[in-house]
């Protein structure tokens, strides 16, 4: 007997029970259905935390000086001076935040002030879409301009150009010198409520001293470490070997424990789903069994007329092979479907993986040679007197 007339033997037999034949696939249609979209959930997650944490910067470093009073802050010019005194360093830019109330006209808006310099638009990937960002000489003589973040001169100004107005900042004149280009939100929340201004300015209008807070770009991702090195010896000498008022906080290194645990959850809800093939895999072992007991007879007729041993063993080991790859098929369709809805609906990010498609539908096909093997064995040791008997 042909492979092919195997092939059709079968799709007759699963066509003449078809709600059998469904019932059947159920295990297998439900296990890859949860395999394709779990892993494409989880793969969109992943994919959506490494986009947020990139968009930081893969060779940023973060500073962040620790303690309470001014005694354990640095000041502008002693936060610039590590960029000279350690090699590999790009741009920094010292720079502190505080929520505070922005007005113009009847206009009022919540949002985050920014203190820095003329790097932070480089270290944080800011662009300028009109006017300029804050210049060194605007913290030399404690300019008061302001550079708007998209949302909030949107907010403010509607569709008026808000460049040379000004608007109160707790109440202080600033003037608006720039507005930001677009940049969407991060896992530090939005990116375009922003107001920035002069470091040395910020302090004097929120009555504070020193930077608690240093972004640092380094050359390329092959200086990171010897970076790391060089501004620790630089802080602990500041601060007198107390090692707990500081803390450099790699970003790469944030990038690839994010990364790690998203792959580990994934896998974890892939192995999940995949105990629902297993059981899909044993309904397919008890049909093939309850089919080789109804078709003992007809087995017993095939032998008698010269049907061999591998013949029996082929018809119902592609017979369970079909029903568990239709199975995987359905389960991919469905789980297709199932994780674009859930996207929809929840608005979250899904990522479809080719490998694991394929992965799923060859495990699907294995289910049913694996299960198949004991019923088709079964069905094919038998004597071909004992089966023209069974009644």
């Amino acid at each position: 007997m042909s492979v092919m007339q195997a092939f059709k033997m079968a799709i007759k037999s699963i066509l003449s029970n078809k709600l059998r034949s469904l019932l059947t696939m159920l295990g297998i249609i439900i296990g890859v259905t949860a395999v394709i979209s779990l892993v494409a959930l989880g793969q969109g997650a992943t994919k959506s935390v490494t986009e947020q944490v990139k968009s930081l910067g893969t060779n940023l470093l973060t500073v962040n000086i620790l303690g309470r009073g001014s005694a354990n802050a640095l000041d502008v010019g002693e936060a610039v001076a590590l960029g000279d005194e350690v090699e590999g360093i790009q741009y920094i830019a010292p720079a502190n935040t505080q929520n505070a109330t922005v007005k113009f006209g009847s206009s009022s808006e919540n949002v985050s002030v920014v203190g820095t310099n003329a790097d932070y638009a480089n270290v944080r990937e800011y662009e300028v879409a009109s006017g300029r960002f804050v210049a060194q000489i605007d913290l030399d003589v404690y300019q008061k301009v302001a550079v708007l973040g998209h949302t909030t001169a949107t907010d403010l100004f509607g569709f008026a150009d808000p460049i040379g107005e000004y608007v109160l900042i707790q109440g202080t004149r600033y003037k608006v010198v720039g507005v930001l280009a677009e940049k969407g939100s991060s896992m530090t929340g939005s990116n375009d409520e922003v107001v920035i201004v002069p470091e040395t300015s910020f302090e004097r209008l929120f009555k504070t001293k020193g930077v608690r807070t240093i972004y640092v770009q380094v050359e390329t991702t092959e200086q990171m470490d010897a970076v790391v090195a060089g501004l620790e010896k630089s802080l602990s000498s500041r601060f007198r070997g107390n090692t707990d008022s500081y803390r450099v906080f790699n970003q790469s290194d944030a990038l690839s424990a994010l990364t790690s645990v998203s792959d580990t959850l994934t896998l974890a809800l892939a192995g999940i789903a995949g105990i629902s093939l297993l059981v899909g895999g044993i309904g397919i072992m008890n049909i093939m069994l309850v089919s080789v007991t109804e078709r003992t007879r007809e087995i017993g007729i095939r032998k008698a007329i010269g049907a061999k041993k591998r013949d029996i063993l082929i018809q119902f080991l592609i017979e369970s092979m079909v029903l568990s790859g239709l199975g995987g098929l359905l389960g991919i369709g469905i789980g297709v479907g199932a994780a674009r809805g859930a996207s929809s609906a929840f608005n979250m990010d899904i990522a479809f993986s080719a490998n694991v498609i394929a992965i799923a539908f060859a495990f699907s096909v294995g289910i049913g040679v694996v299960f198949g093997m004991f019923p088709a064995n079964k069905a094919a040791k038998l004597k071909p007197i004992d089966a023209l008997r069974f009644e």
